[in-house]
């Protein structure tokens, strides 16, 4: 039977009713509706200040929220044109809000976008295919309790030194591992916040005992230059103690799940996956071809050093 929502006279009905102690069983019998329809009215249109079912501000609860369901998209088709090109120019939906804001244009939300990509998505639209962790689009959602990297005792990355948060002192890395297609072959990433000067560590396996010895190479080989390092979550990096005792180094961790609370490093990785791409195989990957990888990374100019080279700017402090 196809479902309509209660009418008017329905609705004055069963308030008579639930006034006169009938049961939702009794009372969907009398209206031909199911225990369920009938208790679900109850809960949703209750006047909401005092939780009673009142039929005409129950109607009028009912009234307003189709009318909001029904309510067209507040943006242009013109609108909508202009973002899918951003995200095909491969701009995140956080850039084009972002931009919008500075433009002065109709503000909108990235999660107004990302639901709009989603739609595109269960329609057969590719638009989702363009954000740049697609294989993690609408995993996890806002409200779910984070499960991941759960080891007591973790520094937050709330309470990393202000020298570092602010890129005032050189000396503090954001670091993480960037994974093969087989999931055991993967290299370790460590970036200088200040400079992005990088150093990449070729594992040949994702667990503790490789990471923390490749985190202990890389600081030996850095001289001391090493003040601070934030990581991801990963179980990988369980081990993180053991290197502090060893050259004390403090560690500190990102929140699960927000991983632009390292963007230094997330920037990073994405320009090493235009030499180690998504779904390649790094068991042939040598830790040779590890360091010509950061030693072309690290002799290219940035912007946002005056278009001098990370290896340059590193060299100088």
């Amino acid at each position: 039977m196809e479902y309509s929502q209660l009418s008017q006279d329905e609705r004055y009905a069963m308030s008579n009713m639930l006034r006169h102690g009938y049961s939702y069983r009794a009372i969907g019998q009398v209206l031909g509706r199911s225990a369920s329809t009938v208790s679900r009215e109850r809960v949703r249109n209750a006047t909401t200040h005092d939780g009673n079912y009142r039929p005409e501000k129950a109607q009028q609860y009912a009234m307003a929220r189709r009318r909001r369901n029904r309510k067209g998209s507040q943006y242009s088709a013109q609108e909508w044109s202009e973002v899918e090109n951003l995200l095909r120019g491969k701009w995140s939906p956080e850039q084009i809000s972002g931009r919008r804001r500075a433009l002065r244009q109709p503000s909108m939300s990235k999660e107004t976008i990302y639901r709009h990509v989603r739609r595109d998505r269960r329609a057969g639209g590719q638009l989702w295919r363009e954000l740049r962790i697609m294989n993690k689009f609408g995993r996890k959602r806002r409200g779910s309790p984070a499960t991941r990297g759960r080891l007591a005792g973790k520094r937050h990355i709330s309470e990393r030194p202000q020298a570092a948060e602010r890129r005032r002192q050189i000396g503090h890395w954001e670091g993480d591992t960037v994974m093969g297609s087989d999931l055991h072959h993967c290299v370790l990433t460590l970036v200088e916040r200040v400079t992005g000067y990088v150093v990449i560590k070729k594992l040949s396996a994702r667990n503790m005992e490789q990471a923390a010895a490749a985190m202990s190479q890389a600081i030996r080989q850095l001289r001391g230059r090493v003040r601070t390092i934030t990581l991801d979550n990963g179980s990988e990096f369980h081990d993180y103690e053991r290197v502090e005792r060893e050259h004390r180094v403090k560690f500190y961790f990102a929140t699960p799940y927000h991983s632009w609370e390292r963007g230094t490093n997330e920037n990073t990785n994405g320009l090493i996956r235009q030499y180690l791409p998504k779904g390649m195989c790094m068991r042939n990957v040598s830790q040779f071809d590890c360091e010509c990888i950061a030693f072309e990374l690290n002799r290219r100019p940035r912007r946002r050093l005056g278009f001098k080279t990370p290896s340059e700017m590193f060299a100088r402090s």
